[in-house]
């Protein structure tokens, strides 16, 4: 999700030199369409167990990647060139679409209260909380004194941020005693964050900052010392580190011999551990260290069995897990004795329910509390130490309802957020004992909004198979459902993420169009449980797929839709989905939107000096070694499948230094795409050649991206290339 300082000062020379695109064309004057750039073939041969395959694009990928992540002027100078060319390219074939970036980017900014602030968490004497000011890019973290009084601000991310091209703030955290402040900074957008510490007597920024984190840190309970997750040289998360809070010598606390693990450290709610979590998507395991002893080595509390997850957390008296044991695909919640956190004293605390997905938990001194999932929308269950439970729930069809939890342990009051695709966030405190809710804060739009002028509708699109895929639907009242409406289809599927009928600003500007924007909840997410993940990952992966087709036609049956008038949108994962579906089903898109997409399946999944090839084996298998893998892969990967065929108009766009979806996918994909389309359709890429896979860093600079894409989407509906 970030950035890196790439400087294009040749840009302006190496433009022409490499595309020579018309930059603009008047309105109503018939002019010739900008050339593309032709990317050099290569060919390069791979021969993968007793598999041979070709790829002409190979050489986009710069072999001194890691060098390039942490440095991108280093990027060679001929992938450099190619890249600048493409993006002149876009930015000459949008060209009439600026008037609408322009305007869709003022209406987003419009709906955003430029001063707002987050609802503070209280903390023994302190609150805390972030705030924005009218015109700045990032927050300032700051505590005032319990009940009111002057603001401290420990942090200003705008200060922080001055004269970089990226920079992001991934995490924060003050210590128990409220003496220190640490906050982790990617600069870059390659996700490689330092680790600062201020002292909140003096001001103070301690010396010494801790290099090459992934941004994942705690204190001790004690406040004594900081555990911080590295990242090795790969990009990937290794190994656990100790040292004393102000500085000094750092202790290997953890070191993860199996580099397809994910590592993070945390304290438990009651702070009598610093927790140590090992995962990858199907395996778990949690190590401890007491509060007592935060010098001791971790102990283990249940070894990890290939195929088992459980999540640890601590009451007073014992351990609670959330587990999949025994055959609990939607996860049940265990607990054990302090001393006795084996699983063979496991006792049961809620049980498994079929098609009820225990998301996760939260502990305070005498409630616990779940979120869970069924059908794409959720509950809160508040359970008190008697056994005695009730739920938060709400009666629409379909919605956001988040458990946010309790800031403290020893207090009954919980927090949660709730929206819609029409209606914005509402902030709750709720008493879990007395089960008062009080409003804490709700989403401000300054240009306005009547949720009331909007209509809210779920469907369920029969798959293949006969499963029944969710569909969330938001339009206006006015938009006819009457197959003329122009909609925008997003779609993810992957890792068990589910896909939340949330509220978002952005869509306003389709949506305020005419537009009907449509959520496809497929499976490989867990929007109708870990189920309905586990029916769409290895071998099962092209359910992922059939599912967002059937939405499309279901959606097309049903007159919210008409083919050809739709645009496929999908990000990362969601991005091989949109790759996937592009080659499947050409013909029900206007336009399809890869955004960082994850699309050059093989070669990718085949690179083990990528961060994320060996921990995602289990999600996708492993082509190196299992030969039905590397077929079933390969039939999908939507690089390798591109053919000759009429395909819609592409936007693919990445980030130069991405490093879990690099920039040379959607790079190669392009390339393979221009020459392969029967449709005259235009092909474009838009890399952003300083920042990572989230984007830009400032909340205006994001939307200007989203800006960009919605235009693409109208554009491609009205083949504007044909009409300006």
């Amino acid at each position: 999700m970030n950035r890196r300082q790439f400087v294009a000062t040749t840009a302006a020379s190496a433009l022409t030199a490499a595309a020579s695109p018309v930059l603009a064309r008047p309105s109503g004057v018939s002019m010739t369409l900008p050339t593309p750039p032709v990317a050099k073939k290569i060919p390069v041969t791979i021969e993968q167990l007793g598999r041979t395959r070709t790829d002409d694009y190979h050489w986009m990928k710069d072999d001194n990647w890691q060098a390039v992540l942490r440095d991108p002027t280093l990027i060679k100078a001929d992938v450099r060139d190619h890249l600048i060319a493409e993006n002149a390219y876009r930015e000459a074939m949008l060209a009439s679409t600026l008037p609408l970036q322009t305007q869709m980017f003022e209406e987003m900014k419009g709906r955003i209260k430029e001063d707002d602030s987050s609802v503070p968490s209280p903390d023994g004497p302190w609150e805390y909380y972030s705030r924005f000011e009218t015109g700045m890019q990032h927050p300032l973290f700051c505590r005032r004194p319990r009940g009111g009084g002057a603001e401290t601000i420990l942090l200003d991310a705008n200060a922080l941020a001055e004269g970089k091209a990226y920079s992001e703030v991934a995490s924060v955290e003050h210590s128990p005693d409220h003496t220190l402040f640490a906050y982790a900074e990617d600069a870059q957008g390659s996700e490689v964050h330092q680790i600062y510490t201020r002292d909140l007597n003096t001001g103070e920024l301690l010396p010494d900052p801790i290099q090459s984190s992934n941004g994942n840190f705690t204190f001790s309970p004690c406040s004594c010392y900081i555990f911080w997750t590295n990242r090795d040289d790969n990009g990937r998360p290794d190994k656990i580190y100790r040292r004393p809070a102000r500085g000094g010598e750092t202790v290997l606390v953890y070191d993860e011999a199996d580099e397809g693990m994910f590592l993070g450290v945390g304290r438990s709610s009651d702070d009598a551990f610093v927790v140590i979590s090992v995962q990858n998507q199907e395996t778990s395991e949690a190590w401890a260290i007491p509060n007592g002893a935060p010098t001791a080595m971790p102990t283990v509390l249940a070894p990890r069995r290939v195929g088992i997850r459980y999540d640890a957390d601590h009451w007073p008296d014992g351990w609670v897990f959330r587990t999949n044991d025994n055959d609990a695909v939607d996860f049940k919640l265990m607990q054990a004795p302090t001393g006795q956190p084996a699983r063979i004293a496991w006792r049961e605390l809620v049980p498994h329910r079929p098609g009820r997905f225990i998301e996760g938990f939260d502990l305070t001194s005498a409630h616990l509390a779940w979120q869970e999932r069924a059908e794409a929308n959720t509950t809160i269950i508040i359970r008190d130490k008697a056994g005695d439970e009730h739920a938060i729930a709400a009666d629409e069809p379909a919605y956001a309802l988040s458990l946010a939890g309790a800031s403290e342990f020893d207090t009954t009051v919980t927090r949660y957020t709730y929206n819609s695709p029409s209606t914005p966030t509402s902030t709750y405190d709720y008493d879990m004992g007395s089960k008062a809710r009080t409003l804490m804060k709700v989403q401000e739009i300054p240009s306005g909004h009547d949720p009331a002028g909007y209509v809210v509708e779920r469907l369920n699109a029969p798959a293949p198979d006969g499963q029944l895929v969710p569909v969330t639907v938001l339009r206006r009242k006015t938009t006819p459902v009457d197959g003329s409406a122009p909609l925008l289809l997003y779609g993810y599927g992957s890792y068990g993420i589910p896909m939340a009928a949330s509220f978002s600003t952005g869509r306003l500007s389709l949506v305020d169009r005419g537009w009907i924007y449509a959520i496809a909840h497929i499976r490989g997410g867990s929007d109708k449980g870990w189920g309905w993940f586990l029916d769409a990952r290895k071998m099962t992966k092209k359910n992922t797929f059939t599912d967002f087709i059937a939405s499309a036609e279901h959606l097309i049956a049903n007159r919210y839709a008409s083919a050809g008038r739709i645009v496929a949108q999908g990000g990362s994962a969601g991005g091989l989905l949109m790759g996937a579906v592009n080659n499947m089903r050409p013909d029900l898109w206007a336009g399809v939107i890869g955004q960082v997409p994850f699309v050059d399946v093989i070669n990718t999944m085949s690179d083990t000096s990528l961060p994320l090839t060996p921990p995602e084996w289990p999600e996708w298998g492993n082509p190196i070694e299992d030969p039905a893998a590397y077929d079933y892969m390969m039939s999908y990967s939507p690089y390798d499948q591109v053919e000759a065929k009429p395909y819609p108009a592409i936007l693919a766009t990445g980030g130069l230094s991405d490093p879990r979806v690099t920039y040379w996918e959607p790079q190669k994909w392009v390339a393979k795409l221009r020459p392969a389309t029967t449709s005259g359709n235009p092909v474009l890429l838009k890399i952003n050649m300083q920042a990572g896979h989230g984007g830009a860093s400032g909340r205006f600079d994001y939307l200007k991206e989203v800006a960009h894409d919605y235009a693409f989407a109208v554009w491609a509906v009205d083949r504007g290339w044909e009409t300006a």
